[in-house]
C-alpha cells in the first residue's frame, strides 16, 4: 500500500484523497515560481495543496489555493491547517472559470490537468485532476490574464511538447514568456517538462535547463541546490 502521507521538512503532505498524490512537477513549480516578493498568490488546482504550503514557506504572501474537487479542497484544507502557515493559506472550493476575486494577484501558479487526447480514467475524481476537459490552456489563460496584476508573473509546469500552443495562446491574452525551464530527467534525454513565467510586458524569454538525475536516484547538483529547502533527505 502506498504511503498516504509525504514528509517535507517543514510540513506534511496527506494526499490519501486526493487523485493526484505528490510529485515531481508540483515540487518543482512550487520550488522554482518566483515567490519571494509576492504579496497576493493564487494556486489554481491546488490538490493537496503542496504548491501553496512550499510558496508560504518561500515568502511571506497570502495565498489563496483553488481547487474545484470537494474531496481535494477537504485534504488541503487538512493539510494546511497542520502546517506553520494556516494563517497565510485559504483553501476555496471553487471552479476556476466562475471565480471572480476582489483582488488581483502578483503570482498564479498552476500545475494543470495536460492528458489532453488521452483515454479518459475510469475513476471521475482522477479523470477530473488528469485530464483539460474541466480547464483547457484557451481559458485557463484567459483567466489568468484577468487575475494577474500589470507587472505579475503567471508560472506553469506543463509537457514541453505542448509548450509552443500554451505560448500562442497566451499571446492571444497578452501574456508573455520572461523565462522557461526545460526540465531533463537523465543525461542525453529529452525534455519531457518545461515550467514557463509569464508576464504582461513583452521581452527577451531567458531559456534554462535543468537535469534532476545524474544516474538512477542520484540527484543532480542543481536539482539538490533547487528543492534541498524542502525534501528530508537533500
Amino acid at each position: 500500500m502506498a504511503n498516504p502521507y509525504f514528509q517535507f521538512k517543514q510540513f506534511t503532505v496527506w494526499h490519501d484523497k486526493c487523485a493526484l498524490k505528490v510529485g515531481t512537477d508540483g515540487v518543482l513549480l512550487g520550488a522554482w515560481a518566483p515567490a519571494k516578493e509576492a504579496r497576493q498568490i493564487l494556486d489554481i488546482g491546488t490538490g493537496t495543496g503542496l504548491v501553496a504550503l512550499m510558496l508560504a514557506q518561500r515568502s511571506q504572501a497570502f495565498i489563496t489555493a483553488l481547487e474545484i474537487d470537494k474531496e481535494a479542497s477537504i485534504q488541503a484544507t487538512e493539510n494546511v491547517d497542520r502546517s506553520p502557515w494556516q494563517n497565510r493559506i485559504e483553501v476555496v472550493q471553487a471552479d476556476f472559470k466562475s471565480y471572480n476575486p476582489t483582488q488581483r494577484f502578483d503570482l498564479i501558479v498552476c500545475n494543470p490537468p495536460y492528458f489532453i487526447d488521452s483515454m479518459k480514467c475510469i475513476d471521475e475524481q482522477r479523470s477530473t485532476a488528469r485530464h483539460n476537459n474541466e480547464l483547457n490552456y484557451e481559458e485557463l489563460l484567459q483567466g489568468v490574464s484577468l487575475l494577474l496584476s500589470e507587472d505579475g508573473v503567471f508560472t506553469l509546469v506543463i509537457p514541453t511538447v505542448v509548450s509552443e500552443k500554451v505560448k500562442s495562446i497566451a499571446a492571444e491574452y497578452q501574456l508573455y514568456p520572461s523565462r522557461q525551464l526545460f526540465v531533463i530527467t537523465k543525461p542525453g534525454a529529452n525534455s519531457k517538462r518545461t515550467l514557463i513565467n509569464f508576464t504582461k510586458e513583452k521581452q527577451v524569454c531567458q531559456k534554462e535547463e535543468l537535469l534532476t538525475e545524474i544516474s538512477r536516484h542520484k540527484y543532480s547538483q542543481e536539482y539538490i541546490d533547487l528543492t534541498k529547502a524542502f525534501y528530508l533527505k537533500l
